[in-house]
């Protein structure tokens, strides 16, 4: 492919144009479309009426320069999200890096329905995994007036989260925990949510590089002879920790979804639900302590 031409003044129409033209041989035009819209917000802080309004002016050599940079990492495979060290989640800016997954649309989706179906005030939440912190912090703006405690075994990623945290001023309780060897006290939560490592080393082959090459492995996955090794510890831990009444929430890999709910019941949870994301895919799982 040829260079990015940064060797003379470029109109920022130009510049879109060549950008996705560029981006959507790699990955689509939609999503090349999406790309460019970032890109350009993160080097000048623009939408896209900004970029329709600006349409005619030049840009500077610097942010040329830059874009080139940004265009050649992509054309190598990183994601953006790591490029650019953020990613949006449920109408957050969040820091990423390496040591955290990027966020997923359909974690948002998990987010959402803990917010509706919790409508009470003064929660107590536990985030295991928590990672890049999104779905705590998500979770911390959005209940009313809960106590969000949120684990992960990684200092690293506990470094982005607590970032994160005081960058959106969400107050949360983040501890460096193992989770097979964390041990809440009794009834110490009334909601206890994990999107731990779900994905079988067997399915590797079907992945896109740039998820394999860049995230954390650690975060992924899970090996194909215990595929629901974390599932079984947080439902068992969850089982006590959780006050009576309490709710349970995972996200989960359609592929061991049954798998997951039998687990669930097996530790006494009732109401035991699978859950379809917007695509159709039993993405998620629920169930309740019971009361008695």
């Amino acid at each position: 492919m040829e260079q990015f031409d940064i060797s003379r003044p470029r109109a920022v129409g130009e510049v879109r144009r060549d950008l996705v033209r560029r981006l959507s041989t790699q990955y689509g035009e939609g999503e090349a479309r999406a790309m460019t819209g970032l890109i350009f917000h993160a080097l000048n802080g623009w939408n896209a009426t900004d970029i329709v309004i600006n349409s005619d002016k030049d840009i500077s050599p610097f942010v040329l320069g830059k874009m080139a940079e940004i265009l050649g990492r992509l054309h190598e495979g990183e994601p953006l999200q790591y490029i650019l060290g953020k990613a949006r989640f449920y109408g957050m800016d969040l820091v990423v890096s390496p040591a955290v997954l990027i966020p997923r649309p359909e974690t948002e989706e998990l987010v959402d329905m803990i917010v509706k179906e919790n409508a009470v005030s003064d929660l107590r939440v536990l985030d295991v995994g928590t990672g890049s912190g999104a779905i705590a912090i998500a979770l911390s703006r959005n209940l009313r007036f809960p106590d969000v405690t949120a684990v992960d075994i990684s200092a690293e990623a506990l470094a982005v989260a607590c970032e994160n945290a005081c960058a959106l001023h969400a107050r949360i309780t983040f501890l460096h925990e193992d989770v097979f060897r964390y041990e809440p006290a009794p009834g110490s939560f009334d909601i206890i949510v994990s999107n731990p490592p779900y994905v079988a080393e067997s399915e590797k082959k079907d992945m896109d590089r740039n998820v394999l090459a860049y995230e954390p492995a650690g975060a992924l996955f899970v090996s194909d002879a215990a595929p629901l090794v974390y599932y079984g510890r947080i439902s068992a831990v969850a089982s006590d920790a959780l006050v009576p009444g309490g709710r349970i929430y995972f996200e989960i890999n359609p592929l061991f979804a049954e798998g997951v709910a039998a687990l669930m019941r097996a530790d006494g949870f009732e109401d035991v639900r699978l859950i379809n994301d917007i695509s159709g895919r039993t993405r998620f799982a629920a169930g309740r302590r019971p009361c008695g």
